[in-house]
């Protein structure tokens, strides 16, 4: 599977390049809204399945980056000022939402997390001064690079393919690093990790700030993309939505985002055939699909292989007691 692994990644970068040449407009802006909440998604992975903390409060973030630029570029200034001032906004609120994950865990971590979604977009709906309430910010402009603009829907796909590509390169490199493994050494013991060295405290923290800067990120280039943001796709059901994204997908899994936001927003798409009923048909896949892969999609491999060597253990032990009763 491993040799296999690299062909994969040369097909899929392929048909990545070459795929939008041949789509409609609506068909790129979908491809560029996926690729939009694979970055959200690889934040929360980041959170969730490698430190293992719970949040549902990822909306919340791609919120604060969608508006940081809107409200930026609206006063005036660039959306090259916008995308890093959303970075370090949520940076900043990713570190003080991580303290209460100091103090509780799992279920009641969730619904700190999840408050904290609600009243964000409580100031979205409600700060009209800021935010434009439910009347939103229109007219949010596309960026342009190196004099080139990015207005139509292929050259902002690429733009943000590319965007995609290096937060993807630069977390494999975290994950890598001595830091990767802290984050997992926290998820899989938090005492253990304690006593070997690791600074739980500082990983914590960390795990929600870096997942948030992924999320503002992706919320800025939501901003762009769609031109017009409201507080509607930033409540608790988005956070929920995300959260749904990295489970499917396959918490822990490097490319488990990339599945889990294919799920969450190319699937619906194509289940449209069946109108009304749509929502239930995607709704009733998932609920089976957790029922199950409770580990997510790309876990098959590793239970088709943890069942192959259980096969090869059970032949062996058989073996040997047919052995022992030979000389018996």
């Amino acid at each position: 599977m491993k040799k296999l692994t690299p062909i994969f990644i040369v097909i899929a970068a392929v048909l990545m390049l070459v795929a939008p040449q041949f789509l409609k407009s609506y068909g790129v802006y979908l491809l560029t809204y996926w690729l939009v909440f694979i970055i959200a998604t690889m934040g929360l992975n980041l959170t969730v399945g490698y430190a293992g903390q719970k949040s549902l409060g990822q909306a919340a973030f791609f919120g604060i980056g969608a508006y940081t630029v809107a409200i930026l570029m609206k006063a005036g200034l660039s959306f090259w000022v916008g995308l890093p001032a959303a970075a370090l906004i949520c940076f900043v609120v990713g570190l003080i939402l991580g303290f209460p994950a100091l103090r509780v865990q799992a279920i009641y971590l969730a619904f700190a997390t999840l408050g904290f979604n609600t009243a964000i977009w409580l100031v979205m709906r409600n700060e009209e001064w800021l935010t434009g309430g439910t009347f939103g910010i229109n007219n949010i402009a596309r960026p342009s690079l190196f004099g080139y603009s990015l207005e139509g829907n292929l050259p902002y796909y690429y733009f943000v393919l590319v965007v995609t590509v290096i937060l993807a390169v630069l977390l494999g490199g975290l994950l890598r690093s001595p830091w990767g493994k802290a984050f997992t050494a926290l998820r899989d013991n938090p005492i253990r990790a304690e006593s070997l060295g690791i600074d739980i405290r500082n990983y914590t923290l960390l795990s929600f700030a870096i997942g948030a800067v992924y999320a503002g990120v992706a919320g800025a280039l939501f901003a762009s993309l769609v031109q017009f943001i409201e507080p509607a796709p930033f409540t608790v059901g988005a956070s929920i939505m995300m959260y749904l994204m990295v489970v499917v997908g396959g918490p822990g899994y490097f490319l488990g985002p990339v599945v889990g936001a294919a799920v969450g927003v190319i699937l619906p798409e194509w289940l449209r055939f069946a109108q009304a009923w749509y929502l239930f048909v995607f709704g009733a896949a998932v609920v089976l699909l957790m029922i199950w892969l409770p580990d997510g999609l790309l876990s098959i491999p590793d239970r088709i292989r943890a069942k192959k060597q259980a096969k090869e253990a059970s032949a062996a032990r058989a073996a040997a007691a047919g052995k022992l009763g030979a000389k018996a």
